[in-house]
């Protein structure tokens, strides 16, 4: 299968199916079915089984999946099976926040350096991590390999951030700015903006919208 054949929002929900694999096997659960799953994550089972299909045929007919084998040929699909390392540029509040957050490991991902631009905080030390000047981007990025970069910026200086990033080889960028960015066609972007999801909810609590909205 070619993998720019498969939609992009097959990707997407590839993770929600992983996530809820290991908690399945935490709990010690050995096998599945995709009618559990669609249960668990509000997604149909004939969707989930489609989703799969497009990288192999991981169930058996009658019995379902074994839990630790899809988990781990997801982590495979997903290249989630290695360690990825990720530099944050950004050392306020909310990079303080992403620093605290402890599920990074658990997914394949290690937050090697964080940097900023403001002296006052280049030096001081959150948690393992010293804050850097971004000035030494490129050398950093150099040094640990890393492919992938948070971006947790004021708004003003987001594109400034990703184009220096880009510049310093970085190919995928996960942005909390509340801005859509310019890149190159061949990084991967990726945002989050909690005030877009509280605006998306609000409109279903009119009177009109009693019910839950689809997943």
């Amino acid at each position: 299968m070619n993998p720019l054949a498969i939609p992009e929002i097959v990707i997407r929900r590839l993770p929600l199916y992983l996530r809820c694999l290991s908690l399945l096997l935490a709990e010690g659960q050995i096998v599945t079915s995709s009618q559990e799953l669609a249960d668990k994550l509000g997604i149909s089972s004939t969707q989930i089984r489609k989703d799969l299909s497009y990288f192999g045929e991981f169930g058996k007919q009658g019995t379902g999946y074994d839990v630790r084998y899809l988990r781990d040929q997801l982590r495979q699909i997903l290249q989630v099976d290695r360690c990825w390392n990720v530099v944050l540029v950004g050392a306020g509040d909310l990079g303080h926040a992403i620093l605290r957050y402890g599920g990074f490991d658990d997914g394949g991902f290690s937050i090697v350096a964080v940097m900023d631009n403001d002296e006052r905080k280049i030096g001081r030390s959150i948690g393992k991590l010293q804050v850097q000047d971004i000035a030494k981007l490129r050398k950093v990025i150099r040094k640990h390999g890393v492919q992938i970069a948070i971006i947790a910026v004021p708004t003003s200086e987001a594109q400034h951030v990703a184009d220096a990033l880009v510049s310093a080889g970085i190919r995928a960028i996960l942005s909390y700015a509340p801005i859509t960015l310019s890149l190159p066609e061949h990084t991967r972007i990726e945002y989050i903006d909690p005030v877009i999801g509280l605006q998306s909810m609000a409109y279903y609590l009119s009177p009109g919208h009693p019910q839950r909205p689809p997943t």
